[in-house]
């Protein structure tokens, strides 16, 4: 399902600022030869990741999900002086590929890479977030939030991605794991108290959510 028209998503990019050099070779790699290009999150959304990590100035961001390093490229632009993003993926042929990435950009001893289950690392890590942003497998979605939540700062952001997946959160019924999972985070979100949140209608759906 196209969810924005091709002519809008043409118009949008258009009119966005380019990619840096290396921010381009991690896209046109990714798009040529991974066979789930369709993770990437692409210069549009890339774009509006780096402008809330810059307005933010982030000490700490907690990236779920690094697949081939473009978004957390882009998120640690904002970062504040002195400030971190640690990154997690699952897989070890993607997380090499992203930390060859991190090695050739300015933010080199500011990216710190992590290979394993979340579910597992996040724990570990002893942070008060400024910034989270939530890109892996979907139906763990409600247990990486409530990994974070308590050590994100107040007013404190998560950004969580592909809430529409692929518009099937549409069908009634939604079926597939994937989608079930998202739709179920859905709902968990709208029905917290304790969080502002708004849905992003760029490219397959982004929540934005900030700690009260």
């Amino acid at each position: 399902m196209d969810l924005i028209h091709p002519s809008v998503q043409q118009y949008a990019e258009d009119y966005t600022s380019a990619d840096n050099p290396l921010l381009q070779e991690v896209h046109d790699f990714t798009i040529a030869h991974h066979k789930e290009a369709i993770m990437l999150s692409g210069r549009l959304q890339g774009k509006l990741l780096e402008m809330i990590s810059s307005m933010i100035r982030p000490r700490r961001i907690l990236e779920i999900g690094t697949f081939t390093g473009y978004s957390a490229l882009c998120l640690a632009a904002g970062l504040a002086e002195e400030g971190k993003l640690h990154t997690i993926e699952l897989r070890e042929e993607d997380a090499a590929r992203a930390r060859a990435y991190f090695d050739r950009s300015e933010y080199r001893d500011r990216i710190i890479s992590h290979t394993g289950n979340a579910l597992d690392i996040i724990p570990g890590l002893q942070e008060t977030w400024d910034l989270v942003f939530i890109d892996a497998d979907k139906p763990a979605y409600v247990d990486y939030f409530n990994l974070v939540f308590p050590r994100l700062r107040k007013n404190g952001f998560i950004l969580a991605d592909n809430i529409f997946f692929h518009g099937q959160v549409l069908e009634e019924p939604v079926k597939g794991k994937s989608a079930k999972g998202i739709q179920a985070f859905n709902e968990y979100i709208r029905s917290r108290q304790d969080i502002e949140k708004t849905v992003l209608t760029i490219r397959d759906g982004l929540y934005l959510l900030r700690k009260l």
